[in-house]
Parts: structure tokens; sequence; C-alpha cells
């Protein structure tokens, strides 16, 4: 929406010329117009627009994702260009459908979570189990389940009562919002806008990373439909156009997601002695509300127990792509690997995480900026492995694990730690070391076979409530989580102006709950066909061979192609042909 500034433009104090501010001023008229239209749109209207914009996604899924790879270096025979797929449109598509099904609940009079069972996780907590709660999610994500805990003192009829959020009073406006879009996955400034939109009433002015800008043609086919009647106004630019968002009066709230120091320089100004001195006294610049999701430096827990070779390879797998998904450039990137000294299968374990990590296929680095964190990282830990154009730093006994456990190198850096005990002592203590040594709460994995789980009863129950994060992923990956639109997004409450950590809010949230407090995803600890009963060790039966998304899926490119088609236009025949792929990888 903005335009060249022309040679006889004259420039203004914020960086900006005045054809740029009139563009931009003249996009906040829109959506100012287009807040009152939306206020008068019932729910079922709203419900209507959605379908309106899915069947457009569905359009452009392709050109998405084929943009989004391209822009991120995989040209079309890479095999991990099945990533743009599911960060991409799968995602999306998979909440606008989530979306519409709470919508329409509401205009039926019905309760967004009628029918959804809500008990109590430990703590009192209120429990909502939210994935799967479509049969074809049962049956292709089998193994997979997913709660969203509550507050303490959220009970199951308040939970209930205040289900739908500004849906519950469509007409009541939320004014007009700013997106800051994240620059990494292109489903985030997407799904940060829906959420503005459904769970504020705000229509939204969306500023696009720059990192993302050969995407922004994608968007405005894909969301023409939210587009045209003033409830999105898409723009380009950098700092500077930025700036002059967020300090502009008639934008009533700010969500951002990217970096601690972004934020802290948009809440309270660029570092200097005005700045320090408006900290102290708590005034801060940004005289509006703002929520943010910011990342931080997310733990892998290892559990120690008896696994076949086969677990070790399969979880050293998962825990590479834990960390090289997306090239390490993800807020949720896994991080430090927290594992038992005692362990008596440890050595064996690290011998696995090293040849999964090294095995897995080359990509460029392509976030701004990431070769400097390489190299901070390079020069933090001059002794760590590097595999590739990777790092793999193994802390030892004269290491000091400080920079490693609070700088967040958004690169492929995997650092792994080692503390002492078995069993519950181990568990307690890796929960602790991750609350207390790690920054940020964003997100959090733990692996544990199904044995020493059971073993451990409510002990293992008791230790998971003890995790301060907003996202817990149990045998699974904290990304799972991200593109299950019924389950929430964010940092664990209690992050402040002063004190931001990884963010303040959630997002995603398609049931429209109200107290989030984190939410818990569970996942198979074997994959097919090991997950079989009769060999799995009680643990969770999936039909999944390796997912798609590990990065050593032989045929993930493909399979999450196919998904992402047959989540778009359904299709018996493609879905038979790609789960027969999946049973390759």
């Amino acid at each position: 929406m903005t335009s060249t500034a022309t040679t006889t433009a004259t420039s203004t104090p914020s960086g900006l010329d005045d054809d740029q501010r009139a563009n931009l001023d003249a996009a906040i008229d829109d959506l100012d117009a287009g807040a009152r239209t939306w206020s008068a749109l019932s729910v079922g209207q709203r419900a209507t627009l959605l379908r309106a914009v899915r069947t457009a996604v569905a359009a452009t899924a392709e050109e998405w994702a084929h943009t989004a790879a391209a822009s991120k270096g995989l040209n079309g025979s890479h095999p991990l260009r099945g990533e743009e797929w599911l960060a991409g449109p799968y995602s999306v598509l998979g909440a606008l459908d989530a979306y519409v099904e709470t919508l329409y609940r509401l205009a039926d009079g019905r309760n967004p979570l009628e029918g959804i069972r809500i008990d109590r996780a430990p703590g009192g907590r209120a429990r909502v189990h939210a994935f799967p709660l479509t049969g074809l999610d049962k049956a292709l994500l089998s193994g997979f389940t997913g709660e969203v805990w509550l507050e303490p003192g959220t009970t199951p009829r308040i939970a209930r009562a205040t289900a739908g959020l500004g849906q519950r009073t469509p007409a009541e406006s939320g004014g007009v919002g700013l997106v800051l879009g994240a620059g990494n996955v292109t489903s985030i400034p997407v799904l940060d806008v829906l959420y503005e939109l459904l769970a504020h009433n705000r229509t939204v002015l969306l500023k696009v990373n720059p990192t993302q800008d050969a995407l922004v043609a994608v968007y405005e086919h894909a969301f023409a439909a939210l587009i045209e009647p003033g409830f999105l106004r898409i723009v380009r630019g950098g700092g500077d156009v930025g700036a002059y968002l967020t300090g502009h009066q008639r934008l009533v709230h700010v969500h951002i997601t990217g970096s601690a120091a972004t934020f802290d320089a948009i809440t309270w100004g660029a570092p200097g002695s005005a700045t320090t001195r408006r900290r102290r006294e708590n005034r801060p610049q940004l005289l509006k509300p703002i929520t943010a999701e910011l990342g931080g430096v997310s733990p892998i827990i290892v559990v120690p127990g008896e696994w076949t070779q086969a677990d070790l390879t399969f979880q050293a797998e998962h825990i590479a792509t834990m960390r090289l998904q997306n090239c390490g450039h993800n807020c949720i990137a896994g991080q430090v690997v927290i594992m038992s000294s005692d362990w008596a299968q440890a050595d064996d374990f690290r011998a696995a995480l090293r040849r999964a990590y090294a095995k897995a296929p080359e990509r460029p680095i392509w976030y701004p900026h990431s070769d400097d964190r390489m190299q901070q990282a390079n020069d933090d830990y001059p002794d760590a492995l590097v595999l590739g154009d990777r790092l793999l730093v193994e802390i030892g006994e004269e290491d000091d694990p400080t920079a490693l456990q609070n700088t967040e190198y958004f690169a492929p850096v995997l650092g792994v730690v080692a503390i002492p005990g078995t069993g519950q002592q181990f568990l307690d203590a890796a929960v602790a070391h991750a609350n207390d040594k790690l920054q940020g709460t964003l997100g959090a994995n733990l692996l544990i076979d199904p044995a020493t789980q059971k073993s451990l009863g409510t002990g293992f129950e008791r230790a998971v409530a003890e995790l301060r994060y907003g996202s817990i992923a149990i045998n699974a990956w904290t990304a799972f989580g991200f593109i299950t639109p019924t389950l929430t997004w964010g940092a664990f409450p209690g992050n402040t102006l002063q004190d931001v950590g990884s963010g303040i809010g959630v997002v995603h949230n398609a049931l429209l709950l109200d107290r989030v407090e984190r939410s818990v995803l569970h996942g198979p600890f074997r994959p097919f066909p090991w997950s079989l009963p009769v060999v799995s060790g009680g643990g969770r039966f999936t039909i999944l061979p390796k997912p798609p998304w590990f990065v050593s899926a032989r045929t993930g490119a493909v399979v999450s192609e196919g998904l992402t088609r047959f989540r778009a236009n359904g299709g018996a025949v493609g879905l038979v042909k790609t789960l027969l792929q999946a049973l390759r990888a």
C-alpha cells in the first residue's frame, strides 16, 4: 500500500516522506471505516466471510509454498521444501477451519466448548481437551493429543462462560490494531491478523517484515475478502515505517512477533540515557497496549530409560528436526538438550545425535544477521563440533553453559548439557534447570519412553505442571502445537513491559478461550510400526511412520504437499497416494 517516494517529496522527522505518511494514514482511514462495517456483521456473516478466505487460500497454496521456498533458497527439488507447505498454507487452512467451526457454533447459539471434554489438570487447573476434535485429525494424526490448561482458579463453568472472547459481543468494536509481522515463518503474520479480528474485534494494519516482501502479493490474493471491505491492509517497510505506525494515535494496539530487543525499542525507546530514565520511572514511550511473542531458548529434556537402537535413532532425528527445521530460524527451535550424566545409554545417545545432526540435508542460512549469530556461537564455544553448516556444542565439566542457555542463536546451533540423576530425581532437576537456567518461557520439549513414564506415575504429571512454559510437548515438538489451531501459542503468563521475556498474551486459540496458562501436547514415543501394541511397550499407537516434518524424512516434501492439498481440496485418491508416500519416509 505504500508508494515509492518522489524526488519532490519532503522528509519528516520519522524518516518517511509526506507521500509515505499519507499512504499509511489513508490505510488507517480505510480500516477505521472497516471497523464500523466489521461491527455490523453478525457472527454467522463472519463465518461465511472466512469461508471465502479459505477458498482463496486454497487456490493460492501452491504459489504460497513455492514463493516461500524460493525466498529461503530452497529450489524445486530440495528435500526440505515441504516445510513451506506445512508452515504456510497448511497452518492457515487449519486455522480457518477451526475458527469457522467456532463461529458457526456461536451463531447457532451454542457454546464453542460444546461436546469438548473439560476436566482438571494438576494444581486444580481446568483442562480443555482441545485436540483432536475431528475424525480426520484423529485418523491422520493418531497418537497426538493436545490440551489447553487455564489459569489456576478458572473452573470448567468459567471456561465455558467466557469462551468466544470478542465474538460474544461482536457489535463492540476493538478499533484498529497494528500487527508487526514475523519474518521467519510465512503463516505467522496472517494467523496474528485472524486472532486480532476474532479475539478482539480489531481491524488490522499488517506491516510485513522485509524478509517476506515476496509474499505480499500472495497474501493480497489469499486475503482479498478481508482487504476489500477494509478489515485488513498490508504495508511494506522497514523500521522507519514501524516506528511511525507504533506511535500513531489512531492505532489502539500493537502486536509483534520478533525479538525482545525490538519490543524494548518500541516500548521504551532506543538504548540511551532517556530510555534508561523512562524504565527507572516506569514511563513507557509506547502509550497503548502491546502483546508479543518473542521466542527464547527452548529445552529438550531427555529422560533416561531403556531405549532400543531404533528409539535412539528416531529420537535423535527428532531433536535434529527441532533445531534444524527452517535452518534454526524459529522462535521455538529446540536449542538445549538436557540429559542425564548417569544414563547408561548416554554415550549411545550422544553418538546417535551427532549422526542425525550431521546427516540432515544442508540448506542456506538465510535469515538476516544469522551469520553473525553463528560467529557469536563459534566465539562462545570455539571447541564446538562443526558439522557442515551447523554447530553442536557439547558442554563439558570445564565449559560454561551460560551463553548457550541465555542466547537465542536463531541459527543452526544445538547444545547438550548433562546433569546427574535418573528417574524422578533427574526429571525434577531437569525441570528446575529449564525453569531457572534457560532464557524465556515459550516452549519446552520432553522425551520419555512409555515404561519410564508409567513408573513415575503422578510424579511425571507433577513435573509437567512445574514447567513454566506456554507450550509443552511430550514426545513431540512444540512446533506441532504451533500449527494446531485449537491449541494456544504464547509465553507462560506473568511477563511485564519491564521484563518481557518470551512475550505477553497468546494467539491462535481458535476455541477463543480466556484465561489461558499453557498448552500441553502429547505424542507417540515410537513411530509406526514400532507403535503397534505388541512392540510399543504401552505407548501411544500412531499410523505415522517417520513424520513428514522430520528433516530426515525421505518423502517429507511430497507428503507435506499432499497433506496440504488434501486439507485444501479434499480428495480420497490423493490422500491415499500421500499416505503411501509417507510409508516410504
